[in-house]
């Protein structure tokens, strides 16, 4: 019979069988491989759930930003999990991944534009995309729409009030002004509900 320090230091390997309860043998590698498809298919489903409800109008502007964080941050910790990294590893690239998309949510509150804000704001953003270089515009072109700076209404909040402009059907999308806490800046994408936009300013 073996020393019990000998038997204490044996670990089974990846690839080594183990016996369950049963005694039946259990091929750690087969189970570790298994184990990391089920994870990726958990991920999935949180993602496939999550953008659903980010997309819901009922939801509140800082919900939506929380839920983009949560998501990118699940998916990019379970990726990396299941690629073999430690858990400490994972946690840290889930946690990081998840800080910059929900430092993306700039907007504090959503509402419906007056006629002038409308206006104004079709009126900007056609300006800004004549305006563009052909380089541009190809880059553009990539996500569709860009958002501008409308002017802004007694109850405004934040530092500019935002509408999305759709570069294809030449007006803006839906209704929604977005007051965001602070300006992007120009030439950055943000999101605004489910639309990806290019920050153009005033147009001027």
């Amino acid at each position: 019979m073996a020393p019990r320090s000998s038997l204490l230091s044996v670990e089974p390997k990846t690839g080594q069988n183990v016996l369950d309860r049963s005694n039946r043998p259990i091929n750690l590698g087969t189970l570790s491989s298994h184990m990391n498809g089920s994870f990726i298919k958990t991920v999935a489903m949180l993602l496939v759930v999550g953008l659903a409800l980010a997309g819901c109008e009922n939801m509140s502007p800082e919900t939506t930003g929380v839920v983009a964080g949560v998501l990118a941050g699940t998916a990019a910790g379970g990726i990396a999990k299941a690629a073999g990294a430690s858990d400490s590893t994972a946690v840290a690239v889930g946690l990081g991944t998840g800080a910059a998309v929900g430092a993306m949510a700039y907007v504090i509150a959503k509402h419906q534009a007056t006629e002038r804000q409308r206006r104004i704001a079709e009126e900007r953003a056609r300006l800004a995309y004549e305006r563009m270089s052909a380089d541009r515009k190809a880059q553009v072109k990539k996500h569709r729409y860009i958002a501008v700076a409308t002017v802004r209404e007694q109850d405004s909040k934040g530092a500019k009030s935002v509408m999305v402009y759709d570069t294809q059907t030449e007006q803006v999308v839906g209704n929604n002004v977005y007051d965001v806490k602070s300006a992007p800046k120009d030439g950055q994408v943000s999101k605004f509900d489910t639309y990806s936009a290019e920050y153009v300013g005033t147009g001027g």
